[in-house]
């Protein structure tokens, strides 16, 4: 299904499994571009964390109609604030935070997106050529670029492109797949 199908099944039906698929999508990508700016895994699993909850609550309230650049934009910025915040001093602010029920559930439902999307994710990568895997691995979840990869592999430059391109094109195809087949 296209991203403005699943939005259009979400608003009719206000399902969020719709949301959930929505978002698995959009896992990696997300991460690529949150490491890109974090520079550490955790703290860009984290944002990607909260991009979702961020998702989660505007998707309910907005309909966004390129929702991969909107999360690109989302994550961009969240990572933004991340670096900003840890260039300035910290205050103490205490608060009594209240979580909703629906906030509660939402946060369920996104842990287990991730998960499921991580599970999706790693075993797909199996999927892929041994020099696939190892190019795609070091280049989008170690953030190597083209050249370090080259390194570290020992696979000419041209070829350690050719197996990013072809793995990114196999991963999304493994993954359409598996999600096609699950609907």
């Amino acid at each position: 299904m296209k991203d403005s199908e699943l939005v259009d099944l979400y608003w009719s039906t206000r399902d969020n499994r719709h949301l959930g698929t929505l978002l698995e999508r959009y896992t990696l990508p997300l991460f690529g571009v949150c490491m890109k700016y974090l520079k550490e895994e955790e703290a860009a699993k984290d944002a990607v964390q909260q991009v979702f909850l961020k998702a989660l609550t505007e998707l309910e309230k907005y309909r966004v109609e390129y929702v991969r650049s909107w999360l690109h934009t989302v994550a961009r910025n969240h990572c933004l604030m991340q670096i900003r915040d840890r260039e300035t001093p910290h205050r103490e602010i205490t608060e009594n935070l209240v979580v909703s029920d629906r906030e509660e559930e939402d946060a369920r439902l996104l842990l287990q997106v991730r998960e499921d999307t991580l599970d999706m994710l790693e075993e797909a990568l199996g999927g892929l050529s041994e020099e696939q895997r190892t190019c795609v691995r070091l280049f989008y979840l170690e953030r190597n670029s083209y050249r370090e990869v080259s390194e570290k592999t020992g696979y000419p430059l041209n070829a350690v492109k050719s197996h990013i391109q072809n793995g990114k094109r196999n991963l999304r195809l493994i993954l359409k797949n598996r999600t096609d087949g699950h609907e």
